[in-house]
């Protein structure tokens, strides 16, 4: 009932996406981000109509050839027909093609917030009927953690939220982290590919703030090329950098009012009633407690060049409804007085906000190996020791927990596959160790 085909017509590939729900990993954009797969981009029709597109990447590993469709294809994943179909198709293409296995991680819901979905179930039930084996440890995901972090935009009647409802929204010491980032000198700039190329301080900022968050948090960042490729690609209505800076002038300024406040309220204690000194009292102590502030800021920074400092910075992709966290950080410099990570988050939720999108993806959390459960679904996901401080802060935004149906495995080669499964836990370890090779050689 169903035909399947490469398809050389990237338009149409690339509207079929966006007219069906899809992300941007499923793009026919997202190839030329990843220079180093070999891409295939394959479409489904039934009597002539586009019903599925599916961006399948290339890569070999110690000569093992494997395929990824990130986030699975774009379909219908009730239509059990069109699931038996495409896998068998695609079972043919990875031996005809000399390919061990095609890895496939849709994100569909398994769980929200702990919540089983029914329909999460019914989709591993179809791609199991289909041929696709559960990767049973979430933990041993290959490309992609199936644990998202996603803050809702619109109420359940489909309305947006305004910035102002969705900092309530926010727990109490985000709403704090946001003023009183503005009250010590915060501003921030949004940044697009033409820009950034021609000022390189803009991606040296960047790098550098993704440098102390990467030594911070034991991951490797990527480099300033790949972020200005990704920003090219997308093009700025898609894909922007927001820097945070530290603007020491409007911070002097403020706090040159702060002080002339206080001056007037130590001039308004002296004949003030009884019932109103202790207001003043309190709003006094404020501004020495700020000054304290001040002066740390000023301590750390007097050594810095004159000119706006960067503190903190994020790169989002805008894709379809959807706005992505791809990276984000925050220098060591002043991080606590800032806390300048609140800040910058809530500057790409109010821009998701503004350009209409339906969900703000705060990015994954890896989880601690899960055993296999009785049903063949994944256990519920718990943090790594290291993510859980990770995902406290993201949760801290209004972000709802999705857990997606996992990692599912279509294997062409039985033999080649084996060797790689028994490769992949060696090279993970040795990938580690580069990395923290790296990262010290740097330093």
């Amino acid at each position: 009932m169903y035909t399947f085909r490469i398809e050389n017509d990237l338009d149409s590939f690339e509207n079929f996406v966006k007219a069906h729900g899809g992300q941007y990993l499923q793009s026919a954009k997202w190839p030329q981000v990843k220079l180093d797969w070999k891409p295939y981009f394959y479409a489904g029709f039934k009597d002539c109509e586009c019903v599925l597109t599916a961006l399948i990447l290339e890569r070999s590993f110690a000569g093992v050839k494997l395929w990824y469709c990130p986030a699975g294809a774009v379909c219908d994943y009730d239509n059990a027909q069109l699931l038996n179909e495409f896998a068998d198709f695609m079972t043919a293409e990875l031996k005809k093609n000399g390919v061990a296995a095609l890895f496939f991680d849709p994100c569909i819901t398994h769980r929200k917030n702990g919540e089983t979905d029914d329909n999460g179930v019914r989709t591993h039930e179809r791609l199991l009927q289909a041929g696709f084996r559960l990767q049973p440890d979430a933990a041993a995901c290959i490309y992609k953690a199936p644990w998202q972090l996603m803050t809702a935009l619109r109420d359940e009647n489909g309305t947006a939220f305004t910035p102002a409802q969705m900092l309530k929204k926010f727990e109490k010491g985000v709403r704090y982290s946001v003023r009183i980032g503005e009250q010590r000198g915060l501003i921030y700039r949004s940044y697009g590919a033409q820009e950034a190329k021609a000022d390189p301080r803009i991606a040296e900022d960047f790098a550098d703030i993704m440098r102390d968050t990467g030594e911070r948090n034991d991951f490797l960042e990527r480099n300033e090329n790949y972020v200005l490729r990704l920003m090219e690609v997308f093009g700025k209505d898609e894909m922007e950098l927001t820097i945070v800076y530290y603007d020491r002038e409007k911070d002097a300024q403020m706090q040159a009012d702060r002080l002339a406040r206080k001056a007037q309220l130590e001039k308004d204690l002296e004949t003030a009633p009884e019932k109103k000194k202790r207001g003043i009292t309190e709003e006094i102590d404020s501004i020495d407690k700020q000054t304290v502030h001040y002066e740390e800021r000023l301590r750390q920074t007097q050594d810095i060049p004159a000119g706006l400092i960067a503190v903190a910075g994020g790169l989002t992709v805008h894709y379809n409804g959807l706005s992505s966290c791809l990276f984000g950080g925050a220098k060591n410099l002043l991080r606590n007085n800032f806390r300048s990570s609140h800040y910058l988050n809530y500057i790409r939720l109010c821009k998701s906000i503004e350009l209409g999108n339906d969900f703000h993806d705060l990015g994954y959390v890896l989880p601690k190996k899960t055993d296999p459960t009785s049903d063949g679904l994944l256990a519920k996901c718990e943090p790594r020791e290291d993510f859980e401080g990770i995902l406290a802060f993201k949760k801290s935004f209004a972000a709802d927990e999705y857990e997606y149906i996992g990692e599912y495995v279509l294997v062409g080669n039985k033999t080649a596959y084996l060797a790689y499964s028994k490769l992949m836990p060696t090279a993970k370890k040795v990938k580690k160790t580069v990395f923290s090779v790296l990262r010290k050689g740097r330093s």
